[in-house]
């Protein structure tokens, strides 16, 4: 063999080790204590005083225990998903209205708005308030002798009480939820309307089509991925809603509970009674949510525009 023959470089496992840290990560960090939480949801472990009882093997019991009625006949675990669902709603549909609305106003040529990048950074800083900052001062602004309360009192004579009231509670949590993360979602939605081809824009402007047609014709449909993602991810936060709500209802969830969320019934579970096998049980189930809500919204928000789909209604089409 000739000694000038070259020897190949595989670049190949450059790609592996890029990614490795990721998988590591997310083995030791993500999947183990996920695989960890659903195991520890079979098993009865808790503190009762001093005393340590179990781990012992109790199957599904504890499933059965969340879903059994209390002394009032209501199920807990439901109760809390509602109040969790309602609450996101409040604050998520406005959140993403306005912030698509705020991402074409920004994004719109024929406008060509002075001082965009500070206005940027105007809706995007409320997002880098920490959340239990945000919550304190909107129990200060609103408790009974708080300066909005002081106003009213001025005006009417009473005070009003806010965190006493289901609605109030209920939108003050959608408020701040709304406040602190309509900038982030603004600027992902702009993100995707500035990857839009501008010449689609142009072509459509030639063609004499107004405003309203480019909305809902362009740049609503190619920004469908982005408005799927924000969605989901918007979901998946919601159900996880615990520091807004825990600050301004004291973790009780005043009033009548009726502001609790599942992450505050199971931070009762974790720091009363370290009760981990309730806890997993819980885990499990905001997860199987999860999982099932986020499929909803995906298949309620995205079409299936393949090939093979078009042939399928096409030959349907015929067949009538």
């Amino acid at each position: 063999m000739s000694n000038n023959k070259r020897k190949s470089i595989s670049y190949a496992k450059w790609g592996y080790i890029f990614i490795a840290p990721f998988f590591i990560v997310f083995i030791f960090c993500s999947l183990i204590p996920l695989v960890s939480t659903f195991y520890n949801s079979f098993f009865e472990n808790y503190r009762d005083g001093l005393t340590q009882v179990g781990p012992n093997f109790v199957g599904l019991e504890n499933y059965k225990k969340l879903f059994t009625p209390d002394n009032t006949g209501n199920i807990q675990v439901i109760d809390y998903t509602v109040n969790t669902m309602i609450m996101w709603v409040m604050g998520a549909v406005p959140q993403l209205v306005v912030a698509l609305l705020l991402a074409i106003f920004f994004t719109a040529n024929r406008l060509n708005i002075k001082g965009q990048a500070f206005f940027k950074t105007v809706i995007y800083m409320p997002n880098l308030i920490m959340a239990s900052a945000f919550s304190m001062l909107f129990f200060t602004l609103f408790s009974n002798v708080g300066p909005i309360n002081q106003i009213i009192q001025s005006m009417t004579g009473e005070v009003y009480d806010f965190f006493g009231k289901t609605v109030s509670v209920r939108s003050l949590v959608a408020f701040v939820n709304f406040l602190m993360w309509f900038g982030n979602t603004t600027i992902l939605l702009m993100a995707g309307i500035m990857g839009i081809d501008g010449s689609l824009f142009e072509a459509a402007s030639i063609d004499g089509a107004t405003s309203t047609q480019v909305l809902f014709k362009i740049t609503l449909p190619l920004l469908m991925p982005i408005i799927v993602y924000v969605a989901i991810t918007a979901l998946i936060g919601g159900l996880q809603m615990f520091d807004v709500p825990q600050i301004l209802t004291a973790g009780h969830g005043n009033p009548n509970r009726t502001s609790m969320t599942l992450v505050m019934y199971l931070n009762n579970y974790i720091s009363t009674s370290k009760n981990f096998g309730m806890g997993g049980a819980i885990s499990a189930i905001m997860f199987i949510i999860t999982g099932a809500l986020s499929f909803v919204v995906y298949k309620s928000l995205v079409t299936d525009d393949s090939p093979k789909k078009k042939v399928k209604k096409s030959k349907g089409a015929e067949l009538l």
